[in-house]
Parts: structure tokens; sequence; C-alpha cells
């Protein structure tokens, strides 16, 4: 239980249970005003009556204040308690390995957070204060009833009892569909997400209707969902209903024709009454409830399915964590194999030495292992055997804390977040300024470009950097590399082509981000392997040549036919250039 739930617990139950108990006063009162002062052997007392009414009025005051009291308490603890699991589920969502996220879709993930969570919020609001109060009420309402008529009482039980094996019944039912109605909410927002992130290729390449479809099968798979989980609730509603409306029919015609038999007055029996309807209010809530803290329970197995899922990539105890040194940092990995879950080996048998300070450049066809590689630098998985040192110390034995601090890896899409330009490079170091943003720029030689922009430093970039081109969001990525000031620079080069002008920053840019570090590029560019200290040449999960650009061309080997396919590219695309119109 959280710690949320174990604070405000108890307080909401004892409000709970003294509003239960606080109902059960104005049947009592009923009773006693009519055998008192209405129909008692002393004839209509008017005194009586007043006092006992306005005894009632206060009664019903109290438990109306206790009851919004319990409501309140309950809701600011539901909503503390919700806050801290979602926080913890999306704590534990950002610490689960690639392959958990390679494998599952963004919206499923999004649900677990949202939607799932909002199904609890639902419950704690409404279903958490009716299961609070209302079984205390039931068996209150029965004790009471018992002292007026154990025989009557024994009736409307029984009639009850009848229905329990068929709301047994509705209840696994219940369970099992909106089970389904939350993995649907989820593969629904799966598929909106990726409509909407991926609308200009829609729009591009005429994917509208096709996409439109989709989308629109995926709704209806949840709206179906949902109204076979309804259909379980509307058909328990009414059920309940019925049992109900006929122990209290049953129990008045037994009251009215057997009362002598069984001792009950007109003022007991009308109380009686009182009390079999204060019964059948919270049995008959139970299908609304039910159906309420069924799809509670399947959102919150959900949520824990997430929360249950281990994290691979586990961080050293603090008391064992080691920091790392200073400056530019070596990088030694050894007898390196990766596979993700499913499939076969990615790496085989990795052996590489960076010294520190060094320019690498990583090469390879795609699928080679090359991105792969660059994030076992970064800590973003571990490898399945091997290790990965870097600055002299195992990555699994350093500090969270010191990694991201020493280590940054610039992916190829430079995802921005939805601010300005100056917000997303500040968010390379915390507590960076802007000043420490425009030195940024200024290091790499960006400072034209930037000015260039419609607002400068405070351009905004739209969602994910939709307003910028590929080019400039690996502008902006790299001055938020520059912020940061790691020892260890990881560069995953964008694949788009991008114009000669953002070609040229971008080199220039790489240049000074490299100096005094050591930098590690996934390369896509020939000018990338060309300046590099050291080229990596990956080919199915091997580091089949390593050396200088100049020794591996002379080589013949894969790095020379790679070198030959490049050059081919550039000079196709100058000739395309030079054949353009004006």
């Amino acid at each position: 239980m959280s710690p949320e739930l174990r604070r405000g617990l108890p307080v909401v139950a004892a409000a709970g249970l003294f509003a239960a108990v606080g109902r059960l006063i104005v049947p009592v009162m009923v009773q006693l005003v009519l055998d008192h002062g209405v129909i008692g052997p002393d004839g209509y007392r008017p005194g009586v009556v007043w006092i006992l009414s306005v005894a009632a009025l206060g009664a019903v005051l109290v438990v109306a204040a206790a009851s919004r009291f319990a409501l309140i308490r309950l809701v600011r603890m539901a909503e503390s308690a919700l806050l801290g699991l979602r926080v913890r589920a999306f704590e534990h969502i950002h610490r689960l390995s690639l392959a958990t996220h390679t494998e599952t879709r963004r919206g499923v993930l999004v649900a677990r957070v949202t939607s799932d969570i909002e199904a609890m919020a639902i419950f704690m609001q409404w279903g958490a204060m009716s299961w609070t109060i209302n079984p205390v009420l039931i068996l209150a309402t029965l004790a009471v009833m018992l002292f007026y008529s154990w025989q009557l009482t024994l009736l409307v039980l029984v009639l009850h009892l009848l229905v329990l094996p068929f709301m047994r019944w509705v209840q696994r039912r219940q369970i099992a569909a909106h089970s389904r109605v939350r993995d649907r909410v989820a593969d629904t927002m799966g598929h909106a997400s990726e409509t909407v992130s991926a609308a200009a290729v829609i729009r591009a390449y005429g994917y509208r209707g096709a996409v439109r479809d989709r989308l629109d099968r995926a709704v209806d798979r949840q709206y179906q969902a949902q109204m076979s989980a309804f259909k379980w609730w509307a058909f328990l509603m009414p059920t309940v209903d019925l049992v109900s409306s006929v122990a209290l029919a049953a129990a008045l015609v037994a009251g009215v024709t057997w009362s002598e038999e069984l001792g009950i007055g007109a003022g007991g029996l009308v109380a009686f009454v009182f009390l079999v309807r204060l019964l059948m209010r919270p049995i008959s809530e139970i299908g609304e409830v039910f159906d309420n803290t069924q799809a509670a329970l399947a959102a919150w197995w959900k949520v824990m399915g997430v929360l249950d899922t281990p994290v691979e990539v586990v961080e050293p105890e603090p008391a064992e964590a080691q920091e790392l040194p200073a400056g530019p940092l070596g990088v030694e990995v050894r007898s390196v194999d990766f596979a993700y879950r499913t499939g076969a080996l990615v790496l085989r048998g990795v052996d590489v030495s960076i010294l520190p300070d060094a320019n690498v450049a990583v090469v390879g066809e795609t699928g080679s292992g090359k991105t792969t590689f660059a994030r076992l630098l970064a800590r973003l998985a571990d490898p399945a055997t091997g290790e990965v040192v870097v600055g002299g110390v195992d990555l699994r034995a350093v500090a969270p804390e010191a990694r991201r601090r020493s280590i940054r890896m610039v992916p190829q899409d430079g995802f921005l977040f939805a601010a300005t330009i100056e917000d997303n490079i500040r968010y390379g170091r915390p507590g960076a300024t802007a000043a420490d943003a425009a030195a940024a720029i200024d290091e790499l030689g960006l400072r034209a470009w930037v000015d260039g922009l419609p607002a400068g430093m405070q351009t905004p970039v739209g969602q994910r950097g939709g307003r910028l081109s590929v080019g400039e969001r690996q502008l902006v990525a790299l001055a938020r590399a520059q912020v940061a000031d790691p020892g260890l620079l990881i560069l995953d080069e964008a694949t788009s082509a991008v114009d000669p002008e953002t070609e040229e920053a971008l080199a220039a840019a790489m240049a000074h981000l490299a100096v005094g570090r050591t930098t590690v590029s996934v390369a896509h560019r020939l000018s990338t392997a060309e300046r590099a200290d050291l080229v990596l040449v990956f080919d199915d999960g091997r580091v089949v040549e390593q050396g200088t650009h100049r020794d591996l061309v002379a080589a013949g080997g894969v790095y020379a036919r790679l070198h030959r396919s490049w050059v081919g590219n550039t000079r196709q695309t100058a000739v395309r250039v030079k054949a353009q119109p004006g």
C-alpha cells in the first residue's frame, strides 16, 4: 500500500463509518415519532414530534457533513496516491531497456500512465467511497432490522442471497471484458499517435484513406469492447433492482398480514420499510460499483504489468557506484556479444580500444551493428557477454549521474522538445543558463545560422522539432551536447540528405565539438570518416577492419568498397545539382 493510502485511509474509513451508522438514525426517529408522538397511547403529542424531528434534522446535517468530509479527504488521498503511481510508472518506463521500447507500441505505454490511471482515479473518487461505506451500512442496517423483526429480516436476506451466484458469474465476465477494453484503448492510442506523428508522410504519399481505415478499425474495436463490458453492467443493474423491490414488497406484505404474530407494530413496520429502502440503496449500487471496480482492476493490472517488467539495465548500489574521471575518456570494449530479446546476435566478439581524445568513425552497411554498438557505449543496454569499460571503469559500475554527466549520445533524429532553440540547448545540463546556450552556439560557429532564424534563439522548434529541417535539428542537438561538455560524445549522424550550407555548418560544428573530448560518430557521410583518427568497420555484427581512412582505402577491403560507393553517390549528387536549371 502506498504511503498516501496508509496515512489517509484510517481517517476516511472512520468518517465513512460514522456517516454510514448515522443514516440509521432517521428510520429509528420515524418509529419513535409514530409510536410516541402520533399513534401512541397518549395520542398526538406535537412537542414530542417537534423534538424528535429537530433531533433527526440535526443528525442528518451531521451525517451530511461527515460524508462531505470523507469524500473530500478520499479524493485528496486518491489523487495523491495516483500521482505517486503515475510518477513511478513513468520513471519505470524510462528505465526499461531499448528492447522493451522497441517491441511495445508507443501508445500502449502512454495509455498505462494516462487512461489506465484515469480509470483508477474514477474508481477512487466514487467506487472506493462506496466500498468503504456500503458494507458497514448493510451490516448495521441488518442489525437494526433484526432488532425489529428477525423473521422479516431473514426473508429479505434470503431473497437477496439468491442473486449472489448470478453476481459472481457476471463479475468474472466483467473483469475479462474490461481487460479487453484497456487493451483496445492502448491500441487506439498507438494508432492515433502514429497517425499524428506521421502526418507529413501520410499526406505526401496519399495514405490518408488507408490510415483512416486502420484508425477507424481500431476505434471500432474499442467501441465493441466497451459495449461488451457495458452490457454486463446493464444486465446486472436491473436484476439487483428487481430483487430489492421484490424483497421490499414481500417484507411489507408479510408485516401487514402477520403483524401480531411477528410482534411488530405500525411504527416498527414503517421503520422496517425505511430500513429495507436504506438497504436497497447500497445493494442497488452494487451493479455500477462492480462495473467501476472491474474497470479499475483491469487498469491496475495493466499498470502493474508495466511496473513488474524487469529493468535489464540495473544501476549499481549508491555505496558501490564509481565516478568517471574528468576530461576525455578512453574506451575498452572487450569480447562483447549482444542480442535483443528475440533474434540472433547483433554484435559478435567485438574488441575495440579507443584512446582518450580520439575522433572515431563507425561505418558499415545498414544492419551491421553500428547503432547498437553506439548504444552500448552510452549504456542504453548492457552486453550479453563481455564488458564495456569507459575511463577505466566498467560502465555497469558507474553511478548513473556520473554516466549522464560524462557520456552523451546525440541520436540521428536530433530529437527536440516543443520549446525554443535556447530551451532545447539548455536541456543539455541541469542549471544551464541562457548565457551557456549562447556560448555553445558561438563555440560551435553557429551564430550566423541562429541570427538568420526568425526569432533567433527564441525561435520555437515545434513538436519534436518539426519546424526545423533534419540538419538544423542536429545543429541544435550538437549545441546541447556542447553545453553538457561530456568526456565521451557519441554521435549518430542523420541519414537524411541535408543542403550544402547545413552540411558545411554540421561539419564545422562537429569539428569544434570534438575538441577536448573523445568522439565516436556513427558515420553516414564520407567527410566524417575521412577526418577521423580511427575508423571502425562493422560487418554482420563484427569489427572486420579498423585503422585510418587512408590505410583502409589502400587495403582494398570492406571499407574500400564502402568508400567507392560513397564517392559514386557523391558524384551522382553533384552531377544532378549542376544539371538543375538556374
